[in-house]
């Protein structure tokens, strides 16, 4: 991370200072404590700290490191985080020699979706900008592999990239459903369906 020290926090988080904070299950609370190792607050970015202007939809931007007790991250917890933090969160997960990325698109505070990189994919993270919401946006944007995102409106990036994985989804939905039907009638049926949301997918890719 290219930031200067008066961004760096590097204080261990008590793992119990997220689940004891709200009413949650057993289950919750234990795959909590059964698969996060430990909870860094990494650094803090704000106007104090790396001298960007803050806006009413960005005023700070957290970044944990999170220490996982297997390759696999657990986005039930990460959902708990983010409810106890009111600010977007830059997630660097661990575990052992192994390195992700992880931040939750927040709406006014509220969760709309998490992007995910893939283990040990190179991403170099640009946190210059005229304000915290544009760092914000340039941290999704690199999350973003669907389409090509240069001259686009950053809501029109979201809502577009958000269309693809559902209809990626969907694709595959009805791939397995065709696997499985017996009649010819509606095998022919669902394989136009198929085709049909083909034919979307690459329109939205190409848009």
């Amino acid at each position: 991370m290219k930031l200067p020290d008066s961004a760096k926090v590097d204080k261990v988080i008590p793992k119990n200072q997220f689940y004891n904070r709200f009413v949650i299950n057993n289950k919750l609370k234990n795959e909590f404590i059964d698969k996060i190792q430990k909870i860094i607050w990494s650094y803090k970015l704000s106007e104090s700290t790396i001298g960007i202007s803050k806006t009413k939809k960005i005023e700070e931007i957290q970044i944990f490191t999170v220490e996982l007790k297997e390759k696999l991250i657990p986005k039930n917890v990460l959902k708990l985080i983010d409810k106890a933090i009111p600010y977007p969160i830059l997630f660097i997960f661990k575990h052992r020699d192994d390195v992700a990325y992880g931040i939750s698109l927040k709406d006014d505070g509220i969760l709309e979706n998490y992007y995910l990189s893939q283990w040990n994919e190179k991403i170099e993270f640009d946190f210059i900008s005229t304000n915290l919401e544009r760092v914000y946006q340039k941290i999704i944007k690199k999350f973003i592999k669907s389409i090509e995102i240069t001259d686009k409106e950053f809501d029109e990036i979201v809502e577009t990239d958000d269309k693809i994985k559902k209809t990626e989804i969907e694709i595959e939905k009805l791939k397995n459903k065709l696997r499985q039907e017996k009649q010819f009638n509606k095998k022919v049926i669902k394989n136009q369906e198929l085709n049909k949301q083909k034919i979307l997918l690459k329109k939205l890719q190409n848009n």
